[in-house]
Parts: C-alpha cells; structure tokens; sequence
C-alpha cells in the first residue's frame, strides 16, 4: 500500500507523469523492436509496442508545450550563476539554460508543423530542436565530469599541516553529490547517444540505431533520472528536522 500511495503521489505531479510516461515509452519501444527484429511469429505485438511508444513521445512533445514558462522563470533566477564558485561550472551550466530555452520554441514550430498548424518545413526545425538537446546535454556531460573530477580531488587531497581533516557530515554530503553527479553522468550520455542518432545522418552515428537500441538508451536514462529522483527525495527527508 505505501509502494502504490508513493505512486500515486507521484503522478500527481508533471514531473512525476513524465518521468512514467518517459520510461513506459522507452520500454515499449525496447521490447517491440526486440520482438520485431528477433522474433517473427511476435512481430505484430511488437508493431503495436512500437506504435504505443510513439503515442506516448507525441503525448510528451504536447505536454512540453507549456513548459517554456517554467524554463523561463528558471533561467532568469539562475541568471549569470554569480551563486556558483566554481567559473567552469557556472558557464557551462548559463549555456546549458540557453539550449534548453532556445529548445522549447523548436520544437512547438516542428510539432506546430507536423500538425498542419503552420506551413513550414518541420524537418530543419526538428534538427535544430535535437541540435540543442544534444548540446544541452553535451554541457552536461562536461559539467558533471568536472563537477567529479573536482569532487575526487577535495576527497583524496592529503590534509595540510596544521589544519583538522573534512568532518565526517561533510565528506558524506560530498559522497553523495559524487553519486548524484555519476548519475547525471550516465542518464546523460544514453540520451546523448539518442540525440546524435535523431540528427541528419552522416553525423557520427546518426540513423544508425536499430529502435530497440533507441529504446535501451533511453530506459537506461529513464530509470536513472527516476532512481536520482527518488533518492534526492529520500535525501531531503532524511535531511528534514
């Protein structure tokens, strides 16, 4: 009952619908292609499979419609990341709001365009909206890897003289943020691998893919993005007096 009251509470929020929407997509479209391309006499279930991933990526791309607001609002409060101590990180994450912000409006005009709302060619503006997730989470890539490289090097640096070694809360909450960076990491690197597959092709592996590979990389990231947010939020509750 507490495993499917935490559900429920969780669908409750956008964040939440999306995350579930995000995995049972992507799952449906591993299992399907599997069944397509392995299994013959399976191959219709896993035709339907495929059709029921690509309803449940048009539900996504509708419900981003309304997204850019909240971007918005995010970007403005980050601004230049004067908060950030680190110029590296700030930077980096200031170009990575950008992609994000400039992402949302291409991709409504794509989506605008496939519906027959406005007549222009949907497939330039498909390409610059994947351009900019792919870039986003280039950025992402860049910024968790240093976030951890810096990380290793606080956590093994030998103490100096005369000064008292990390406190033991401390190093945990340093731990932790390593974990939760690793995480980020590898979520985004299986959505990376899916971006460059969705951009024109001769650009490294792009239509390579096979859909059940597509469907791997993109579980993979799903349940990473789920498993971060779940033990974000069983951190902030532990933290919680």
């Amino acid at each position: 009952m507490a495993s499917l009251s935490g559900l429920a509470s969780a669908l409750e929020s956008y964040r939440g619908r999306d995350r579930l929407i995000r995995v049972l997509g992507y799952c449906c479209q591993l299992v399907g292609g599997v069944l397509v391309e392995q299994c013959p006499a399976r191959s219709e279930v896993g035709t339907r499979l495929l059709v029921v991933s690509t309803q449940l990526s048009h539900c996504r791309t509708i419900l981003r419609l309304f997204d850019d607001l909240a971007m918005f609002v995010y970007t403005k409060q980050y601004g230049l990341g004067a908060q950030e101590e680190d110029a590296f990180v700030r930077w980096v994450s200031v170009l990575g709001n950008l992609a994000d912000q400039l992402y949302y409006p291409c991709e409504h005009v794509a989506w605008a365009a496939d519906a027959r709302v406005l007549h222009v060619d949907s497939s330039r503006w498909w390409t610059l909206s994947t351009t900019l997730w792919a870039l986003s989470l280039l950025l992402g890539v860049a910024r968790s890897l240093w976030m951890l490289l810096k990380l290793r090097q606080r956590l093994r640096s030998p103490t100096a003289p005369f000064t008292s070694p990390l406190p033991r809360g401390k190093r945990r909450a340093m731990e932790a943020q390593m974990r939760s960076e690793a995480l980020s990491l590898l979520s985004n690197l299986a959505d990376l691998a899916n971006a460059v597959h969705w951009l024109p092709r001769g650009v490294l592996w792009a239509g390579r893919f096979p859909p059940w590979l597509v469907g791997l990389m993109g579980t993979i990231s799903s349940i990473l993005s789920m498993y971060q947010a779940a033990w974000a939020g069983g951190q902030a509750e532990a933290t919680t007096p």
